[in-house]
């Protein structure tokens, strides 16, 4: 009885301790799960914060330029003669000014910066005060002839690509349209930007971009001085109208000129602008002895306009101290202004123009209210 009651409790105290064992090794695989389970969470907790932070980091980037670029633009003198509509490649620019020449005619220059259209135009001839807007922006001035007053300008350091010197080359005719030989002029800027890569032009720029852009919308009818823009009309002679319409569906403003869409030669579309910029500076003829009435540009200085932009404008100031000095807009708080992400019509009228900025007025189902929305 002895031996067999030793024998048991020996078999007591090894269940026992296997018992602990076995609790011990269960705890240990528990808490190892635990640790496992954790990092898993952890991991796809990361993952799915990380993700969305990727998607708003490529949300957020600007479309219209690359902001981080130092290649120089490109700024071609557009013919704006109502006998060379429609013109070619203007929705590819980035920014184009549009100011007074003689005659009560306007022309623009547009400005591609990262983009190379193979035909853009019809490209016409210099004329000095928009040598100006082009060294505001470091630009490539691209011509096809010019005035005195802009050669002056051009032969005093101004890096250019003329098409009386390279027609058939970086220049081309296109003879299948219906229009007077001089309005037939375009500019591959393909060909222009190797033609500027071998003649030493194409170096990095030394200027920011002259708007700031944001990613995010700005949202103008926030602003206290905000006024509904729903329709924009600029009389700038008694020859030469733009005016946009906006599309709120798409929220740009669809471009026409003298009562007729603004639309591009190859594709048909009508132009649109995502911004605005608006405000006048004084013009008057020149005396050159050559009595072809061209005009000069009283550009440098301060004044007041408007920016438009997203169905809204707002009163704005710009400041301009040298030929060569980028233009400063900001709004009357003295806040420089930033614009949304899209293209910009910087529209230049005379003093005596006429700006109108409204809503448009509707009439409601009943047929027996007008309502200004």
């Amino acid at each position: 009885m002895g031996r067999r009651g030793n024998q048991t409790r020996n078999s007591n105290a090894s269940n026992k301790n296997g018992l602990k064992l076995l609790i011990i090794i269960l705890a240990i695989v528990i808490v190892i799960a635990g640790i496992v389970l954790a990092i898993k969470l952890f991991n796809k907790e990361s993952t799915e914060l990380a993700g969305p932070i990727e998607e708003n980091k490529e949300k957020l980037e600007v479309q219209i330029v690359d902001v981080n670029s130092k290649t120089r633009p490109y700024a071609v003198m557009i013919n704006n003669n109502h006998a060379a509509w429609p013109q070619c490649g203007l929705q590819d620019a980035y920014l184009v000014y549009e100011i007074i020449a003689e005659g009560g005619i306007t022309r623009m220059m547009a400005l591609y910066k990262d983009t190379y259209p193979t035909k853009v135009g019809s490209v016409r001839s210099a004329r000095h005060y928009f040598i100006d807007y082009a060294e505001e922006n470091d630009a490539i001035f691209v011509h096809w002839g010019g005035s005195p007053q802009a050669y002056s300008r051009i032969g005093a350091g101004i890096d250019d690509i003329d098409g009386i010197a390279l027609e058939g080359s970086v220049f081309f005719r296109d003879r299948s349209l219906n229009r007077a030989y001089e309005h037939t002029g375009f500019v591959d800027l393909e060909k222009a930007k190797t033609y500027a890569e071998n003649k030493g032009d194409a170096r990095d720029t030394d200027k920011d971009l002259l708007l700031n852009y944001s990613a995010e919308e700005v949202d103008l009818s926030a602003n206290v001085q905000a006024s509904r823009a729903d329709e924009v009309i600029l009389e700038y002679s008694y020859y030469h109208t733009t005016s946009y319409e906006y599309d709120s569906e798409n929220k740009v403003y669809k471009r026409s000129m003298s009562g007729k869409a603004n639309v591009d030669l190859e594709t048909g579309e009508q132009y649109t602008a995502k911004n605005i910029i608006i405000y006048k500076v004084d013009n008057y003829t020149i005396n050159d002895g050559e009595n072809k009435g061209r005009q000069e540009l009283e550009n440098i200085g301060t004044g007041k306009g408007y920016y438009v932009s997203n169905g809204y404008s707002v009163p704005i100031t710009w400041e301009k101290t040298s030929h060569s000095g980028q233009t400063i807009y900001k709004y009357e708080n003295g806040e420089e202004i930033t614009v949304n992400d899209g293209n910009t019509f910087i529209q230049i009228l005379p003093l005596d123009a006429e700006i109108t900025i409204e809503p448009v007025e509707t009439v409601d189902l009943s047929g027996t209210n007008v309502v200004t929305e």
